[in-house]
């Protein structure tokens, strides 16, 4: 039976990734500082362990597994990411992972690591038109990322890229674009948009107002998790070693996310517009590689996927005030 380790396995991704390796009968560990919120966790044999401490990642990573999945980082929304109150935790806790991982991975001679990276890494200067963003692969030097989160990913992004050139571990990188779904962090401030604003239209009355960051034009492109799986596993068993967008073009701006919630929810709400962190005006994935190296682009509509999260995400309301 072929073996698989899950680096973040207590998380959105993680655990939905865990689910799909066992489905296809892999023996599967996950490994995360905490386990999964909102559900019980599928994998095999599930550790406990901040992944921090580099003898606890030498003693996860204690065999040659087939395939090992880095998604284990410190993250979150907009209202963590883009405040700058948490940039030296981000940057110091997601690159200690990082090379605590690889180091480990050589040490066991692991020859394939998976390594989620982001949309994040993208200039900021490509991403000034919400109507025409540039997030082509290529397009990602020079350099000039909008928040440290961004600028640790793409040092991580090329840490795995070193250590392919060095020590022969096959090295795969996504760059996903913003991943919703059930499952995943709701409320709290971590959230996402698009569970911020399902929470936020399941819990207005009929006729009440929800609050946007900033004037909602800026726009964004969402990936059904089911979606981002399927383009995770294509990307990981494929031969192309460079970074790789895994996300949607069906590009929205932040008010039309929320009219689609409304439409789902069957409201009719207003909004507020508020100051609050907004990340770059534009963002979309170009796919043009995916399809090209992957065959693979998603094909569920955004509405589909956000009928999906908010019917959870309203569940989880009424059940939070039982």
């Amino acid at each position: 039976m072929s073996s698989a380790l899950v680096l973040g396995a207590g998380g959105f991704i993680g655990g939905h990734l865990v689910s799909a390796l066992k489905k296809e009968g892999k023996w599967v560990r996950g490994v995360d500082i905490k386990k999964h919120e909102y559900k019980d966790s599928d994998a095999d044999d599930f550790v406990v362990g901040d992944l921090r401490d580099p003898q606890f990642t030498r003693s996860i990573i204690d065999q040659k597994f087939d395939e090992v999945y880095q998604l284990a980082a410190d993250m979150g929304g907009a209202g963590y990411i883009f405040t700058g109150e948490n940039d030296a935790d981000v940057m110091h806790n997601s690159a200690t992972i990082n090379l605590n991982v690889l180091d480990a991975a050589v040490r066991r001679c692991v020859t394939r690591v998976f390594y989620s990276s982001s949309a994040c890494i993208y200039p900021a200067h490509n991403q000034e038109n919400p109507d025409s963003p540039i997030c082509k692969e290529s397009s990602a030097y020079p350099a000039a990322p909008d928040s440290e989160y961004g600028w640790e990913k793409l040092f991580s992004e090329r840490l795995f890229m070193s250590y392919r050139r060095n020590y022969g571990i096959e090295t795969r990188i996504a760059r996903y674009h913003n991943i919703f779904g059930p499952n995943g962090t709701w409320k709290g401030g971590k959230e996402k948009a698009p569970a911020a604003i399902c929470r936020k239209v399941a819990l207005a009355p009929e006729g009440g107002e929800i609050e946007i960051w900033g004037d909602g034009k800026q726009t964004r492109s969402f990936l059904y998790v089911d979606e981002c799986i399927e383009g995770t596993l294509r990307l990981m068993r494929s031969d192309y070693h460079l970074p790789v967008n895994i996300g949607s073009e069906e590009m929205v701006s932040i008010n039309r996310l929320a009219e689609l919630a409304c439409e789902v929810a069957g409201k009719s709400l207003s909004v507020r517009h508020i100051d609050g962190p907004t990340g770059v005006r534009g963002r979309n994935s170009d796919n043009e590689l995916a399809r090209k190296v992957l065959n693979w682009e998603p094909s569920q509509s955004l509405k589909l996927g956000i009928e999906l999260t908010y019917n959870w995400i309203e569940l989880q309301t009424r059940r939070n005030k039982a």
